[in-house]
Parts: structure tokens; C-alpha cells; sequence
């Protein structure tokens, strides 16, 4: 994890005004307020913080998929504010999203096996002949069974779909993946399988992840460095075993306190200071 970072932040400020488009009113309320990190090749990196935070807004600004008021972001040595057309598809299949609903993303109308695909054939990625035999390396790389190409994303639970939602994303070889509260919607069983799964993947081909959540129980098994948000700064920021085992914010005592544990009658206990 040495050199420039995989994603890079400086100073990044955005706001919104009340309503959309023409009908947007009132003095900008602000989303995200001069946060800088970075994130070194090859780690997991989480944005924490409840609702409302500014981390996902933060997640779409680094993945181009919205414009930042002020600052500067760098994806891989790529300034992603002023990305030329021509590098934009090059950009795209650097980088990949996975959402929290899977349903939410995965076309309902297509089979498993094209909605695979679709990256390898827009990128140009493998022959034509040889398509279907990568998707299904694909699917059986994530744990589904090549007999999953001929169904509906419908047809599967919601681990098997976010399992087809990762296998979409890795279609295009990317070297980072945006990880939007991916687990969240999973029972706790199921998200351990998953979160297996996605550390299995880093291991196997050094991917960076920018892991976007609220459950620090989660955070503190997966992340490598956290960064703690409320509303649209980072208030704390460190390794995972740092923050969590030696909170300095008070607002990250409360989101450790709030956090659910295995056995009920077990506290998580947070060490106490003076904030004064």
C-alpha cells in the first residue's frame, strides 16, 4: 500500500438548495464541508455516520456521478473534476458501485446472465464466443451456480442478488469498488457471507474499497481506516482499531454505544473523557 493513493480528497465541500432543478430555492444547505482522506491501493477504507452525514453524497462526487462545489478529487491519478469525455468510459470501468438494494439496480427483465454480461460487451472486454464462459467464472467466483445465467434477479435471495451485483461490478475488471451500505439489508448471517466474500475478492486481486455504512459492528470487522461524518465533516478519522477501541469525538461514542451487540446483556463499553 505504497505510492499515490487510489482515491485521493482534498477540501471537498457540496451543497444543495431546497426543491429540484428551476424550482430549487433558499440559501444553500450544505451536504458535505471540506472533507479531505485518502485511500491507499488496496484497502478498505469506511465513511460512517448516520443519516443525512454527507457520506454518500461524498461517494457519488468521487464516482463522478456528481458535480463538487469546491475542492479536488483524484481517482487513480485522474482528476475526476474535469475528466474529458474521452476518458470517461475509461474511468467508469475503473471504478464500480454497490448499492444496498440490489433490486434497485439489477434490471428485473433480464436474465442473470446478461445483466453480467453487459459490462464485458460494452467495454469489449472478451470475444464473443467466449462470453458466457466468463460470466459464469464470474458467477461461481462469487458463489452462484452457472445455472443462475438462464434466471430473474427475482427469482434469487437478497444475498444471491447482491452476490449477481458484485459479479456484475468485477465484470469489467475494475480496480476500485464504491461499497454503498452493501450489507444493511442483509440478515447478520447472510452479511457475513458477503463480507467474506468481498475480502475474499481484495485478497485475490488487490481491489481497493470505499466502504459506505452505519453499523460500525460491520466497520470494525472490514474496514482497515475509518472516517466518522455528521453532518458533512469528518470528525474523526484513523485506523478502525483506533477509532472504535479509543474514540476522541463524542459523537463516535454514541454511534459505538448504539451499536447492537451478539449477546443482550453485554454493553459495548466506550472509555469516557472530558470534552470540555
Amino acid at each position: 500500500m505504497t505510492g499515490e493513493p487510489a482515491i485521493s480528497v482534498r477540501d471537498l465541500s457540496r451543497s444543495y438548495r431546497q426543491g429540484r432543478g428551476m424550482f430549487a430555492r433558499g440559501t444553500p444547505v450544505p451536504a458535505v464541508r471540506g472533507i479531505s482522506f485518502d485511500i491507499p491501493t488496496g484497502s478498505t477504507f469506511g465513511l460512517v455516520g448516520e443519516s443525512g452525514s454527507g457520506k454518500s453524497t461524498t461517494a457519488r462526487i468521487v464516482c463522478g456521478l456528481e458535480p463538487m462545489d469546491r475542492g479536488a478529487v483524484r481517482v487513480q491519478g485522474r482528476d475526476v473534476g474535469s475528466l474529458r469525455r474521452r476518458d470517461v468510459k475509461a474511468f467508469r470501468r475503473s471504478m464500480q458501485l454497490v448499492f444496498q438494494d440490489p433490486m434497485a439496480s439489477l434490471n428485473p427483465y433480464w436474465k442473470v446472465g446478461t445483466l453480467v454480461e453487459e459490462g464485458i460487451r460494452v467495454h469489449d472486454l472478451v470475444p464473443r464466443n467466449r462470453r458466457r464462459d466468463r460470466v459464469v467464472e464470474l458467477l461461481e467466483r462469487c458463489g452462484l451456480p452457472a445455472s443462475a445465467l438462464d434466471r430473474h434477479p427475482h427469482e434469487f435471495s437478497g444475498g444471491q442478488r447482491q452476490r449477481i451485483s458484485i459479479a456484475r461490478a468485477l465484470a469489467v475488471e475494475p480496480a476500485i469498488l464504491v461499497l454503498d451500505e452493501p450489507v444493511s439489508a442483509l440478515d447478520v448471517s447472510i452479511q457475513a457471507q458477503i463480507l467474506t466474500l468481498l475480502k475474499h475478492l481484495q485478497d485475490e486481486s488487490h481491489l481497493t474499497y470505499l466502504f459506505i455504512g452505519h453499523d460500525l459492528a460491520v466497520v470494525e470487522r472490514f474496514c482497515d481506516r475509518v472516517a466518522v461524518m455528521k453532518r458533512g465533516l469528518i470528525v474523526e478519522e484513523g485506523s478502525t482499531r483506533d477509532v472504535i477501541r479509543n474514540p476522541q469525538d463524542p459523537y463516535t461514542e454514541r454511534l459505538i454505544e448504539a451499536t447492537p451487540v451478539p449477546d443482550p446483556t453485554l454493553r459495548r463499553r466506550v472509555p469516557r473523557k472530558d470534552h470540555s
